[in-house]
């Protein structure tokens, strides 16, 4: 399972939603599960709660996305870099051929998007 944490899925873990909580769990110690940090989510995450970043990059089940060339490509054409850079790294790769799901506490934002959505909302 791959899964992609958007700004405000990371801000709901860092304040200790349940359902990100037990995401990050399963990616460190379930075989098969991988969650993933892009950086300009992660950027956002830490304007709204400072200490988010240095938090979540700290743990090891999740992988923090580096803004390459391609992604920037599309992050520069959109409004918002951090949804931008969420939708990129949620769509089909050669690793991923399914794509990934974004895990979201703002399930309306993808709305009309080509993504799968994971609702942290309890």
């Amino acid at each position: 399972m791959h899964i992609v944490l958007d700004a405000t899925a990371m801000t709901a873990a860092g304040q200790g939603n349940v359902l990100a909580s037990r995401l990050i769990h399963r990616a460190h110690a379930e075989a098969g599960w991988f969650l993933y940090a892009p950086t300009c989510a992660l950027v956002e995450a830490d304007r709204d709660r400072p200490g988010t970043a240095e938090h979540l990059a700290a743990l090891p089940g999740i992988t923090v996305l580096d803004l390459d060339l391609p992604a920037a490509l599309v992050v520069a054409r959109q409004k918002s870099w951090s949804a931008a850079h969420s939708g990129y790294a949620a769509q089909p790769t050669a690793d991923r051929p399914d794509g990934a799901v974004i895990a979201t506490a703002s399930p309306h934002t993808w709305q009309g998007e080509p993504v799968r959505v994971l609702d942290l909302n309890p």
